[in-house]
């Protein structure tokens, strides 16, 4: 399998194209991307929008893992670019969380678990002709929904606070939308507080961002309150 240009690099990975079809994302660090691959798998096969897998390709590297290429900008391209409005950000990224958390769990016995992405926010949602798709799900697992939605919240709240940004204003209003639009379903309790610690020690932040974090989840609250 010949590898192609360069499409794009993440906090953790690359991605290559392959053809016109397919793409590469490779790690650059010793991640083990088959799980990640079983779980787009099992959630494509309930009606979630992700990017089609290929197990077994891409030459027996587990840091690679083989997809089908989407065409679209990411959502916060798309904002950036004015082409959707921060409240549809917020919208969308709940919808998107409603529809992961409706899918019964993977591996877990626990019947109240669900598949968790803990990572989905408008970098990780491509806008298609076919509608919003799901990519990077590295950091999925399986627990309560209200952690993942939580998680979103945090992720969205610290663009909110960061006074350096000229995205703080489209992200404050991108999360009331997104706090909205979720209702009950956002765990303004101890699931925020779990998704506040482990966002604090993600070792892929910086220690800037890391100390936007306490900030961020008093703001998620803040607007819970209202």
């Amino acid at each position: 399998m010949e590898i192609g240009e360069l499409l794009g690099s993440g906090r953790s990975a690359d991605v290559y194209a392959i053809d016109g079809d397919r793409v590469l994302r490779r790690y650059r660090m010793a991640v083990d991307a088959r799980q990640e691959a079983a779980v787009m798998a099992y959630v494509a096969a309930h009606g979630f929008p992700v990017p089609s897998v290929y197990p077994g390709v891409g030459g027996g590297r587990s840091t690679d893992l083989v997809m089908r290429r989407l065409s679209g900008p990411t959502m916060l391209a798309a904002v950036v670019d004015g082409q959707i409005t921060p409240e549809e950000v917020g919208r969308v990224t709940a919808r998107l969380l409603r529809r992961l958390h409706a899918i019964p769990a993977r591996v877990s016995d626990d019947p109240q678990d669900r598949v968790l992405h803990l990572d989905l926010h408008p970098d990780n949602v491509m806008l298609t002709a076919r509608g919003p798709y799901v990519i990077d799900w590295c950091d999925s697992r399986e627990g309560p929904p209200g952690l993942d939605c939580a998680m979103s919240a945090v992720i969205v709240a610290q663009g909110a606070v960061d006074e350096e940004s000229p995205l703080a204003a489209p992200a404050r209003a991108a999360l009331a939308a997104l706090l909205d639009e979720l209702g009950e379903a956002m765990d303004f309790g101890a699931g925020l507080d779990r998704a506040g610690a482990m966002r604090s020690v993600n070792p892929g932040l910086t220690a800037r961002e890391v100390g936007l974090v306490d900030t961020a989840v008093r703001l998620i609250r803040e607007l819970g309150d209202g």
